[in-house]
């Protein structure tokens, strides 16, 4: 399968007391993001993370954002995490390490991923100010968390530098889509084999 084809699709859905989330994605897709979660400014995330990982991607989820963001945004993140896994399949042929290095103004991020199903997540991301409007950055430490955990993905975040808290969210979800994006594009010299000496990823 080469970049460009619609053949790795994945439509996951979870219901709890919670959250209520369907969510489709298209590992090789254009870009195409269709997102409502009940939070604007995580809306604003998945759609640049979407755009920016070639991914098409539609969100709908309602959750108890009157009592608080946490569960919307985590629930999403593993919902996410499942679509990549079942939308990656058996994993033969990837590149399966990715990395960007991603400016926004004064913010840089650095994003690095190793989707070989060990989950384990590393995230050195505090700006000066955690808050854009009513919505808590710390949050996409925990959306990161989710992610990782249901993907079974190895994701480094780290915010090299940074000062204003909407260019710091920004700069890693759009650093995330573009490692993403690397690790998960077929490796042509190696489309038929899995990237691992296990045998098994």
């Amino acid at each position: 399968m080469a970049k460009g084809s619609s053949q790795r699709v994945a439509t996951v859905t979870r219901k709890t007391a919670e959250t209520d989330i369907a969510l489709t994605l298209a590992i090789d897709g254009r870009g195409a993001g269709k997102i409502d979660t009940g939070v604007p400014f995580f809306d604003h995330m998945l759609t640049l993370f979407a755009k920016h990982g070639l991914f098409d991607l539609t969100v709908k989820a309602k959750g108890d954002t009157d009592v608080d963001y946490h569960h919307t945004v985590e629930d999403v993140g593993l919902v996410l995490g499942q679509a990549f896994k079942e939308a990656l399949g058996d994993k033969i042929g990837i590149k399966r390490y990715g990395f960007f290095l991603l400016p926004m103004d004064e913010s840089l991020a650095r994003i690095v991923v190793d989707v070989g199903g060990r989950p384990h997540l590393v995230y050195e991301a505090e700006a000066p100010t955690m808050f854009v409007r009513d919505f808590n950055i710390v949050l996409v430490k925990e959306f990161c968390r989710a992610f990782s955990n249901a993907l079974g993905a190895n994701l480094h975040v780290q915010l090299v530098y940074g000062e204003e808290p909407h260019h710091v969210a920004e700069a890693i979800f759009k650093g995330m889509a573009r490692a993403l994006d690397a690790a998960t594009q077929i490796e042509p010299r190696a489309a038929d084999l899995l990237p691992s000496t296990k045998g098994k990823i």
